[in-house]
């Protein structure tokens, strides 16, 4: 699928140590555009603003690939009259490759006093759920009165955790997908829209 205004990208490897991890790859498969990304956001903007009426909001983002989409939630949150506090906590399971190691852990966590407070946290992704389940966990335990979870995309087939986030952006197959956030060994975050990686060396898994 063609796409006014970018190039697509074919990748080779880079000979430098640090994106050697990187397997030659394209992206050409556009999985959802800016438009429809722009459309459905506002449309969760509706689904928060009627749901997450509170005089102590607090958003948090789960760094790093919800920036832009925790970005776009809250920028019209005024026209709502929600006036959330906004924090970030930084966790990591993926390294440097396309999969998860299992094991999440903490690299910066949020700042705000989150005691009795009504909190959303907001991830890019849901697909195992080790990571979302994870930092849930961390601000039930400081005190949250609520806790609710708003994911951009969600991979159920991916699931070894049983937990579903309270909002949704977009269900997708087990694709690995960049753009708006999301990226390959620290590539593409940067695209207005989500493409496939798709690997164009057959010895990749």
């Amino acid at each position: 699928m063609a796409y006014a205004g970018y190039n697509m990208h074919n990748v080779h490897p880079k000979v430098n140590n640090e994106a050697a991890i990187m397997n030659s790859h394209h992206i050409n498969d556009i999985v959802f555009t800016d438009r429809q990304i722009r459309t459905r956001v506002d449309a969760m903007v509706l689904e928060l603003a009627a749901d997450c009426r509170s005089e102590d909001l607090v958003m948090i983002g789960i760094l790093r690939g919800s920036f832009m989409f925790l970005a776009d939630l809250v920028r019209d949150f005024y026209l709502h009259q929600l006036h959330p506090r906004i924090d970030f906590m930084t966790l990591e399971s993926y390294g440097s490759g396309t999969e998860s190691s299992g094991q999440v852990r903490i690299t910066k966590d949020i700042s705000v006093d989150v005691t009795d407070a009504d909190v959303v946290l907001v991830d890019d992704i849901l697909d195992t759920g080790r990571t979302l389940a994870f930092a849930r966990e961390q601000v039930v335990n400081k005190g949250a009165r609520s806790v609710k979870t708003c994911t951009l995309l969600d991979k159920p087939s991916r699931r070894v955790v049983p937990v579903e986030a309270d909002y949704v952006g977009f269900t997708i197959d087990d694709h690995f997908v960049v753009g708006y956030g999301l990226d390959y060994d620290h590539h593409y975050r940067e695209l207005p829209y989500l493409a496939k990686v798709t690997f164009t060396d057959p010895e990749t898994v």
